[in-house]
């Protein structure tokens, strides 16, 4: 019976379904199995792989549009993975018009990636594995996504941590991507205690952790419990998004090579936290306590990584700080409601866009400068690097919310949700937007404009076309994927988020979208007058604190250092200490006593008749004298 359930799961749309995840992940293994024999040709089959898988989410994607809005979902089980006693967990997956949106960004934006990294990883000799780790990357990443239940996504979730720990360690011969590696791959696992701990309460609430059960059952909670669990699917947010206080990680992961960077800072891991809160929204619910803590964390976080990207010469890390200021727009979002669920995500696919847009121009420059991340190093780079700068500056109008861009729609939504929502939260989300034009500004000042500023035996050039075309398709993506979607995609999204349909017009300019451009134009003209003249090629000493904490990342890792890692060793040292002097002393204290009560019984053991005769007649007296005792007695 199982096995026909299982036939009829891979027919038709199913086996659609299945094949997405199937074939990137058939590819990886297949690059990491077939060693050298695959080195010619690899990174093809590897770059086919989340094409084949795009056009298949097209197609689903076609399906769900022709469907009617309360028939769009593909449920596809394939078989029981676990039963015990009333549980039946199984192993199934969900296209929905979230999931299929997520889709389509990560095999989207991951083709790009592939194909940009054909260029920037021609002369690696270790290609075929890098090939062979991304195609991984996709496969679990869609496997998150698609899950018809939180135990199937654990499953993508943990996948997507092995792939990036393989990822930003990628070159572990360098020491400080083999700690980035172990840095990011410890940090989750601290998040992967909050997923692990959501999943067993919903057991125990509902008896399931399949979507609809959890959704169906969500209203009946005790404020208690859907606190709880809306806390614990927080602090799994935090781990893989890369939230306050899990942060850490994020600026580190640039260790790994550029495109890396972009599939997991753009389309994939760090917009997972996201995917899950907006996914949980029949919990958050339940809980305004919870929906509150979000909406903090996304707003702390959208500040701190703004102040970071503030501060940074490192032209990856500046795009980091950007990332951890971007994605804490959309959790400020989620945290909003219904209301905020869809702009969320408007935000995270028009961010997947642009970021790594961006992420690969980075890599670009990088191309042309020998690998330099140094933006004190550059300067003058929009002449001899026509392409990169143009794309580029797509992306950066985008970030800024420059008129009709992607960013301006799906950002500037958040801003005025945010303000009706409470007008602290939509202050702080303003600031952040006037940060947010001031960095991206200083970041393109110190690159392409001014003088330059690079070595005698630097030449910078323009990337070959493997590597432009994906930038330019990128940049235009940058540029229209807001007028595309703006509106439409609450509509899309009603049935996932809870949000009633509404439409939005593409003019549309409220009295807040009006105070943010004005706020957006002071930082781009704060950005270009004091970064307009000469950059100094060293980093000038400063007394700022405001600046110095930007440069040591708010002191993350100071913090964690002192509060954390050495607290840990030093309980860890007591604990030892308490082994070895408590534990072991009672331990060997206690053969010591049995051993030299041994050796003093052993002496009576000498082989002589007349010893042992002379034992057993003293035993028969003490014997004789008890009894008698007893008797008279």
């Amino acid at each position: 019976m199982q096995l026909l359930e299982t036939v009829s799961a891979l027919s038709g749309s199913g086996a659609m379904v299945w094949l997405l995840i199937a074939i990137p992940l058939v590819c990886s293994a297949i690059l990491m199995l077939s060693g050298k024999v695959a080195d010619g040709w690899g990174h093809f089959l590897a770059t086919a792989a989340p094409i084949a898988s795009f056009v298949i989410g097209l197609i689903l994607f076609m399906q769900l549009l022709g469907s009617a809005a309360d028939a769009r979902s593909i449920n596809v089980d394939l078989y029981e993975w676990i039963g015990t006693g009333n549980w039946s967990i199984g192993l199934g997956l969900l296209v929905d018009p979230l999931s299929i949106l997520f889709v389509l960004l990560i095999t989207g934006v991951g083709s790009l990636i592939h194909i940009y990294s054909i260029g920037y990883m021609a002369h690696d000799e270790r290609r075929r594995r890098f090939f062979a780790y991304l195609n991984l990357f996709i496969g679990a990443m869609l496997t998150l996504v698609l899950a018809n239940n939180y135990l199937v996504l654990f499953l993508g979730w943990e996948g997507v941590g092995l792939a990036s720990f393989l990822l930003i360690s990628f070159w572990a011969h360098k020491p400080s991507a083999a700690a980035a590696g172990n840095k990011a791959f410890i940090v989750n696992r601290v998040g992967d205690l909050g997923l692990s701990l959501a999943i067993f309460s919903m057991l125990a609430m509902f008896g399931s952790v399949r979507f609809e059960d959890v959704n169906a059952g969500a209203a009946e909670l005790s404020p208690l419990w859907a606190t709880l669990i809306g806390f614990f699917l927080l602090l799994a947010a935090c781990g893989k998004s890369a939230q306050v206080p899990l942060q850490s990680w994020l600026l580190d992961a640039m260790e790994g090579p550029t495109p890396v960077s972009a599939l997991i800072h753009a389309a994939t891991m760090v917009t997972a936290g996201v995917y899950l809160v907006v996914r949980s929204n029949a919990i958050y619910a339940q809980t305004e306590i919870a929906t509150t803590a979000v909406a903090i964390v996304g707003t702390v976080t959208l500040l701190a990584g703004a102040w970071i990207g503030t501060s940074k010469d490192d032209i990856k890390k500046v795009l980091a700080g950007s990332t951890m200021s971007q994605i804490g727009y959309m959790m400020l979002a989620a945290g909003l409601g219904p209301i905020g669920a869809s702009f969320a995500i408007f935000h995270l696919i028009t961010h997947g866009a642009f970021k790594a847009n961006m992420f690969l121009g980075a890599g670009s420059v990088m191309h042309g400068m020998n690998d330099d991340v140094n933006m004190r190093h550059f300067g003058a780079l929009a002449k001899p690097m026509k392409i990169t700068f143009f794309t580029f500056a797509m992306g950066y109008l985008a970030i800024i919310g420059f008129p009709f861009t992607s960013g301006f729609y799906s950002k500037d939504h958040i801003i005025e949700a945010a303000f009706q929502h409470n007008t602290i939260i939509g202050v702080l989300a303003l600031i952040g937007a006037g940060v947010t034009a001031y960095y991206m500004t200083r970041l393109m000042m110190m690159t392409f404009f001014g003088k330059k500023r690079w070595a005698d035996d630097v030449h910078p050039h323009e990337s070959p076309l493997v590597m432009t075309v994906p930038l330019i398709l990128l940049a235009i993506a940058s540029i229209v994927a807001g007028l595309f979607m703006n509106g439409w995609i609450q509509d899309w999204l009603a049935s996932s988020t809870g949000q009633e349909p509404h439409n939005t017009p593409l003019i549309h300019f409220t009295t807040i979208g009006l105070i943010t451009l004005a706020v957006v134009a002071v930082g781009v003209l704060v950005g270009w007058f004091l970064h307009r003249g000469d950059i100094p090629r060293d980093e000038p000493v400063t007394k700022n604190p405001l600046v110095h904490a930007g440069r040591n990342d708010l002191y993350g890792d100071a913090f964690n250092e002192h509060a954390i890692i050495r607290p840990a060793k030093g309980f860890a040292g007591a604990l030892t200490s308490f082994d070895r002097g408590a534990v072991d002393g009672v331990a060997m204290g206690s053969a010591a006593v049995a051993s030299g009560l041994g050796a003093w019984l052993r002496k009576g053991q000498n082989g002589l008749v007349r010893s042992y005769g002379l034992t057993l007649s003293a035993g028969i007296v003490v014997l004789a004298v008890v009894v008698i005792l007893g008797q008279l007695g």
